[in-house]
């Protein structure tokens, strides 16, 4: 055999290069998510060589190793791993045969077919690293050889969040031919088959302490004591964009369009979501029923807030105001109306009919005296007495005065004292007093010597017992002729003074 120039310090520095090299890779991932992984293993030892080989032979003598694994993650794919064994190799064809301690360690990387978050992740790796025949801690120079190049693959199967099950095939070329007995041209080749536990540990970055890592958490900021999904991202139960916690109409339904407060939009600010609103434009303040249309309590077509009869009943056709119709405008609606044709104007009772209030059958909007019963022929008024009649023809040139004067001759006494009688008789007339003048003079004059005359006479009668508020006096100078002034006799019938009666309610006084 040719012998080996390392002595067995090299080969136990090199051995704990391998491992210083393992923990140098992986310290620059440091912030990493459970990147490292302990694995324990045990298996059997095959050989190929000068000998023979055993490769996948089953029926020949079979030599167990316990393992130990190291593997720190690199990436979603590539991881770098130190497998150590310690156990025996040999190899017996029946007539040749050699059986050795081996102790090896390779250093690998490893690339993960299948991502990191997969369940079962076939791999395949290529690395190197050294064998040693005896134990290590007695091992001579020349008991160590170099594995240049260690290769092979496996699966892990993820049986929890941190554990898998671990099955490799590891093949390990020795860089030397010797450890058989016979030296030819080919090395000596060793396969590892392994089963094993590996179990992932290392403090998982998660700034916002929601439990998801931060290399996972796609909402790395969400704020304390807040659940969150798988992704790092606090639940939105009905899917509105709005987070749980912040969400405070948390049942919204699928598809509804929402605010920052996670409600359904609500435009018009009526109290009834957009969704849910038939009329989506109601004015603020207005109250509305559950469909979001103003309240229209009587149900006329009109809202409440517009409504100026809000309590018109079922099936009454109404206005834009909300009112019954009242066609005739008399202020009783046409469904109350027992005569709805009532002409503009006309006072009517309570069921739209005209009021006849003295009971004259003249209806008191042409009744010229609606209290008190009259006649067609007189506009509803009564009608005067011939002798009352006769009396005020006799005033007409009967009341005489001084010429020029307002003074009245004692010769129309007679005539006035009928007056009073007359009034003093009948409580409802009112005694309208009205003086004139011929032409002779000035306007002025006349009109003011017009007015004296019948406030005289007014003054006369009131003396004898006449209450004022029953006479009424004007004058009117010769603004309104009956005959020609032209003639002595035309301005003799000028000069006058007329009397008429208006009618009165008489009010009855309690004694």
């Amino acid at each position: 055999m040719k012998k080996s120039t390392i002595n067995v310090r090299w080969m136990h520095a090199i051995l704990l290069a391998f491992l210083f090299m393992a923990f140098t890779i992986s310290a620059d991932a440091q912030t990493a998510d459970k990147r490292w992984n302990l694995g324990f293993h045990g298996g059997i030892g095959q050989y190929y060589g000068d000998l023979g080989h055993s490769f996948y032979q089953f029926d020949t003598p079979w030599y167990g190793f316990g393992g130990l694994s190291f593997s720190r993650y690199l990436g979603n794919h590539v991881d770098v791993s130190l497998f150590l064994t310690k156990g025996e190799i040999g190899f017996s064809n029946g007539t040749e045969h050699f059986r050795n301690q081996i102790t090896t360690g390779s250093l690998n990387f490893r690339f993960n077919i299948l991502d990191a978050e997969s369940k079962v992740r076939p791999y395949i790796f290529a690395g190197a690293g050294v064998l040693m025949f005896t134990d290590f801690f007695t091992t001579k120079k020349d008991e160590i050889d170099f594995v240049a190049p260690s290769f092979g693959g496996g699966i892990n199967i993820r049986l929890t969040p941190a554990v898998m099950l671990n099955l490799q095939e590891t093949f390990l070329y020795s860089t030397e031919d010797k450890r058989d007995g016979v030296i030819k041209k080919s090395n000596d080749l060793f396969l590892l088959h392994s089963i094993g536990l590996t179990f992932s540990f290392g403090k998982k970055q998660d700034a916002d302490g929601d439990g998801v890592a931060d290399r996972k958490d796609k909402c790395p900021n969400t704020p304390a004591g807040v659940q969150v999904d798988e992704f790092g991202c606090p639940f939105d139960s009905d899917m509105d964009g709005v987070y749980n916690h912040l969400d405070q109409c948390p049942n919204t339904p699928s598809n509804v369009k929402v605010d920052a407060k996670g409600c359904p939009l609500d435009a018009d600010n009526d109290g009834v979501p957009d969704y849910l609103d038939v009329c989506p434009n109601t004015l603020a303040k207005v109250m509305v029923d559950a469909q979001g249309c103003p309240l229209d309590n009587d149900n006329d077509g009109v809202a409440d807030y517009l409504d100026k009869c809000p309590n018109t009943p079922a099936n009454v056709p109404v206005d834009a105001d909300g009112c019954p119709l009242d066609a005739d405008n008399d202020g009783v609606a046409d469904y109350l109306d027992k005569c709805p044709n009532t002409p503009k104007g006309a006072t009517v009772d309570a069921t739209g009919c005209t009021l006849d209030t003295d009971k004259d059958g003249i209806p008191d909007y042409l009744d010229k005296c609606p209290t008190i019963a009259g006649t067609v022929e007189n506009n509803g008024c009564p009608t005067l007495t011939k002798e009352v009649e006769i009396l005020f023809k006799k005033a007409l040139q009967g009341i005489k005065f001084e010429t020029g004067k307002s003074n009245i001759k004692s010769v129309s006494y007679p005539i006035l004292d009928a007056v009073v009688k007359v009034m003093k008789e009948n409580p409802s007339y009112k005694l309208i007093i009205g003086g004139h003048t011929d032409n002779v003079g000035g306007e002025s004059m006349n009109m003011t010597l017009s007015k004296d005359r019948a406030d005289a006479v007014s003054n006369y009668l009131i003396g004898k017992g006449v209450p004022p508020t029953r006479i009424s006096s004007a004058g009117y100078g010769f603004s309104k002729p009956v005959d020609d002034n032209s003639t002595a006799a035309g301005r003799t019938r000028n000069r006058r003074v007329e009397l008429s009666v208006e009618f009165i309610e008489v009010v009855e006084v309690e004694k």
